[in-house]
């Protein structure tokens, strides 16, 4: 299970070192360069002139190509890897920028911090770098909802799924499902531009994020203080949530933390009117970040654990 070493490998270094200013001023990010490549596809492929069967039609070539290229060069990359443990931590070491353990858990440190300390400027200042809805409108429970809900669906998005495609698939499993997750991140949304460009990329996703979601939301529940709890509210309540993926690991955090999550919120000036995830519960207060930052933690151990056991394997 070479595979499931380089991942670990992955993990160990992104857990140490994060991505580092000054690498990313000297030459980006790999995620930034999917990016350029998917702005190009979609400012030459997705016109707004055309008919929306034609521009559905558009999306999908352009989906399928933006996911091959990067793919494909991942498979040539990993051809002329040696076997063995040389083999394993280049990979590791190539598989590291799309391993997101270490941003994940700082961005919600960053506003765990002043929430604690009664700065609520700061913390929806440090909030409103992790979720899209306005930061204005959050008072503390606000806050502290919006922190854990985007905690418990990068979870799945930025460190497990990719992971487990990597170990699955090798390099070329965890660039794929970057570029996968990137394209939906930037065209997979219900907007007048790319409602029928973007519906490709948003379907793959959701597939793409099928299972690990649903692994996510149970390592969440079985490591909690409350497994039974959790769990419950994870097969409960995972089905109301808005997003096909996002309700398994948001449910199973409410329940594992014992808080309510998701409902109304406000997007760009718009009420959004999402049900409650385990509606019974209070609402969450600055501390239960740090209760969740545990738990992530914990669930990034186990994860590692894992893919050490089935390397040695």
């Amino acid at each position: 299970m070479e595979f499931a070493g380089a991942m670990a490998v992955a993990m160990a270094i992104d857990a140490v070192l994060g991505w580092p200013e000054l690498l990313f001023r000297l030459i980006g990010h790999p995620v930034t360069w999917l990016g350029r490549l998917i702005d190009t596809a979609d400012a030459a492929c997705n016109r707004s002139s055309h008919p929306p069967a034609l521009r559905r039609a558009a999306g999908v070539i352009a989906t399928l190509v933006v996911i091959a290229l990067p793919t494909i060069l991942a498979i040539a990359i990993r051809a002329q890897l040696t076997t063995g443990w040389s083999g394993i931590v280049i990979a590791g070491i190539l598989a590291w920028p799309f391993v997101a353990l270490r941003s994940l858990h700082d961005h919600l440190a960053a506003v765990a911090r002043p929430l604690q300390s009664g700065d609520l400027e700061a913390a929806r200042s440090a909030v409103a770098r992790i979720v899209g809805r306005d930061p204005a409108s959050l008072d503390e429970a606000g806050i502290a909802r919006a922190s854990i809900e985007s905690l418990a669906e990068n979870t799945s998005d930025g460190v497990i799924a990719p992971v487990l495609w990597g170990a699955i698939f090798g390099l070329p499993g965890i660039v794929g499902y970057k570029t996968i997750n990137t394209l939906d991140s930037m065209i997979g949304h219900r907007t007048p531009r790319h409602e029928a460009f973007g519906w490709a990329a948003a379907r793959i996703d959701d597939l793409a994020n099928f299972i690990p979601a649903r692994l996510t939301g149970f390592l969440f529940a079985v490591l909690s203080a409350r497994p039974a709890d959790a769990l419950s509210c994870m097969m409960r309540e995972a089905r109301r949530h808005r997003s096909i993926n996002a309700g398994w690991p948001e449910a199973a955090m409410a329940g594992a933390l014992g808080v309510r999550l998701s409902g109304p919120r406000i997007y760009h000036g718009t009420l959004s009117e999402e049900p409650w995830l385990n509606s019974g519960a209070r609402d969450p207060l600055a501390a239960d970040i740090g209760q969740g930052l545990k738990l992530y933690r914990r669930t990034m151990l186990l994860t590692a654990a894992v893919l050490i056991i089935l390397a040695f394997s």
